[in-house]
């Protein structure tokens, strides 16, 4: 496996005198397998380069795939001007978060209408086919892709590729669930609490090389929490606990110039000390992989695509229950989901909710810890101890203000899937909420 970055920088391009060390461009990292498999994740800026590359090879035509990990500008702002796509005779698969909204066609299309782009998607002339994923598994060549949500404000996906006995993860623009500061996590990456977290840290486990979301540092953090990016000290402990071999820190602050970079990196190994290696992604940095063995995959080697649900109680779409005695938090959640589809309950006290969590069998349930009467907490372990299987597995988010490490293990016990954190995103809110309905199947992974 031979791994080459194009593009590094994160949120926009930033080129310039400061930043010709660790580069200015956006996300894009090409990866090379043994047997001649291209893979390349993210479309951001460096992807022009990488495209001119391509075409200036011997190998013709072009044969790819491109992962992306959500269509945030930063990381599909590339794909107009990536030659390989304009090329008759060159194929690519497209790979991206689908599920509740537009299809990933549909949105690249969107960037590419003429008002922005004067070639629009359908004048491409490379053979295109389109996936639209959902978390899971699938085989690309001889490697195996694991795709797993991302926190993060738009619907993101982390990859990580399994090929030849080496492992390597792609997890940019990820924020933790458990936004801790480093005095209180140690200095030898202690295990998360939030149960998020530790998904997340599973994803790593054992990975030789672990490229992640490095964007801010601790004391940056207060400012930016919600924005849908970790810290250097949260990607450093992150390795740490997934006994990953090497860190990448990647996506870096575009404010952030070539000798503040020098610094975070030096800071960053600090941290980990001997356990994990760390290094710093820049421009046309190769990093190289020897394969081992034959190939790990086990699926049939068709993608997991992310498709609405058809069925249901009455086929219609996916019910959301959400109950808050304070009147605010109650409009402003039904304001921010009341445009995503759904059909919306509410209740302002815990045993309104679970009445009505009974009645209509909610599809997910947003219930506040604190309420009078019964709690979010009563109202969870009421659920889960029903004698009904299928309700007893209702998604059930606890709205709260006081997810501090005790809380959040006490609501974990109790059967809490996750948790949001007040004061909260509106865009943070409605994408972990496609999120938790997608994993409980209420949108389905179907396949091509």
């Amino acid at each position: 496996m031979r791994i080459r970055f194009w593009g590094t920088r994160g949120s926009l391009p930033k080129p310039g005198p400061t930043t010709l060390r660790y580069g200015g461009n956006t996300s894009c990292v090409e990866v090379r397998l043994d047997d001649g498999t291209l893979l390349v994740f993210d479309c951001g800026t460096g992807s022009h380069n990488l495209g001119q590359a391509l075409q200036a090879s011997d190998e013709q035509p072009v044969r790819g795939h491109l992962l992306i990990t959500h269509t945030h500008w930063d990381h599909i702002q590339g794909f107009p001007f990536f030659r390989p796509l304009f090329v008759p005779g060159n194929e690519w698969d497209i790979y991206a978060p689908g599920g509740l909204g537009p299809t990933l066609e549909a949105t690249l299309a969107g960037q590419m209408q003429y008002t922005y782009f004067p070639v629009a998607l359908d004048q491409l002339g490379a053979t295109v086919r389109y996936h639209d994923l959902a978390e899971g598994t699938f085989e690309i060549g001889p490697a195996r892709v694991t795709a797993k949500y991302l926190n993060h404000p738009a619907l993101a996906l982390g990859y990580r590729l399994d090929v030849g006995g080496v492992s390597m993860v792609y997890s940019t623009d990820h924020e933790p669930h458990e936004a801790c500061p480093a005095s209180e996590r140690g200095a030898d990456g202690i295990d998360p609490v939030h149960g998020e977290d530790r998904r997340h840290v599973a994803f790593l486990a054992g990975a030789d090389i672990v490229i992640h979301d490095s964007q801010y540092v601790d004391s940056e953090y207060p400012s930016k929490k919600g924005w849908g990016h970790t810290t250097v000290e949260w990607s450093v402990d992150y390795a740490l606990a997934a006994r990953a071999t090497c860190l990448v820190l990647f996506h870096h602050e575009p404010l952030r110039d070539d000798d503040a970079l020098d610094r975070v990196l030096e800071m960053a190994r600090e941290r980990a000390g001997p356990a994990v290696n760390v290094i710093a992604a820049f421009e046309g940095q190769a990093i190289e992989l020897p394969e081992h063995s034959a190939a790990v995959s086990t699926t049939d080697g068709r993608a997991t695509v992310a498709v609405p649900r058809t069925g249901g109680p009455a086929g219609g779409p996916p019910t959301v229950l959400i109950a808050d005695d304070d009147p605010g938090i109650l409009l402003l959640l039904q304001t921010t989901l009341r445009n995503e589809g759904f059909r919306l309950l509410t209740a302002s006290d815990g045993e309104s909710a679970l009445d009505l969590a009974r009645q209509e069998r909610p599809d997910l349930m947003l219930i506040d810890w604190h309420m009078p009467g019964r709690d979010g907490l009563s109202v969870c372990q009421a659920v889960r101890a029903d004698p009904d299987p299928g309700f007893r597995k209702t998604p059930i988010v606890l709205v709260t203000a006081q997810a501090g490490a005790e809380n959040t293990a006490m609501g974990f016990a109790a059967g809490v899937t996750d948790y949001l954190t007040k004061p909260f995103v509106p865009l943070h809110v409605r994408t972990r909420v496609r999120s938790w309905l997608m994993r409980a199947g209420v949108v389905s992974a179907g396949e091509e």
